[in-house]
């Protein structure tokens, strides 16, 4: 059935962009890739999906788009006031580091960094596109040049996938697991977008509260790192 569809809707990039560039060459099938990632990016999406089809078509996305704006910016007056100008730094995997940029501009915040572990050439010139200013892109990074970038970026927040997270937990960085379904809903489209700003609200900074294993024992050093917030997180080291 795949070659008599009129349109191919491409989301994960990397995975799937052999499969719909042969189509297209072979069968004449257009292809769009889309972001449902945060309410700016999907209503750009939807009309240039709608775009494809008769005005009816354009007519329904336009009244999906009304019927949830009212939603979304009611998400975006609650958390944007104490999330505006916090920094973000991303590093997902698939198509996350550039597909989320916008779900984070929207809230106000500035994305400063981001990068990939397996991402090609198209993949870094996409999201350029995405970036405003001046914004680091890393490729294939360690934890440990992943933690040097946290200490001259400074961050409010870091965004990255499983493997990443105890580095920046036990700096007492904010931090979210970018692969929502292992540990919240899901972030994609308008009514999701009330989930990811939930749960990028910056509220449980509960590293402060704590002190090093090495630290309670008299032996570790026990470093401060402290965000553009002004609010200090502990930095365990052994």
């Amino acid at each position: 059935m795949t070659p008599k569809a009129k349109l191919n809707l491409l989301h994960y990039y990397r995975g799937m962009n052999y499969i719909v560039r042969h189509l297209e060459q072979e069968f004449g099938i257009p292809c769009i890739e889309y972001n449902f990632f945060g309410p700016s990016k999907t209503t750009e999406s939807l009309r240039k999906i709608a775009a494809q089809f008769d005005e009816t078509i354009q007519k329904k996305a336009e009244e999906v788009i009304a019927k949830y704006t009212k939603m979304t910016d009611e998400v975006i007056a609650k958390y944007r006031p104490r999330l505006e100008g916090k920094k973000v730094m991303l590093y997902v995997g698939g198509l996350r580091p550039r597909h989320v940029i916008g779900a984070y501009e929207d809230l106000g915040m500035r994305v400063i960094g981001t990068g990939y572990e397996f991402g090609h050439g198209d993949d870094y010139k996409r999201t350029k596109d995405e970036l405003a200013g001046a914004t680091l892109i890393y490729d294939d990074t360690n934890e440990y040049e992943l933690e040097q970038f946290v200490k001259q970026l400074k961050p409010d927040l870091v965004a990255s996938g499983v493997k990443e997270k105890y580095v920046f937990q036990k700096m007492g960085l904010p931090f979210r697991q970018m692969h929502s379904w292992d540990y919240s809903g899901h972030y994609h489209g308008y009514d999701a977008f009330a989930v990811f700003a939930r749960d990028m609200a910056l509220n449980s900074p509960v590293w402060v509260h704590t002190k090093a294993p090495g630290e309670k024992r008299g032996g570790g050093v026990n470093a401060r790192y402290k965000s553009n917030s002004g609010r200090t997180k502990a930095v365990f080291k052994a």
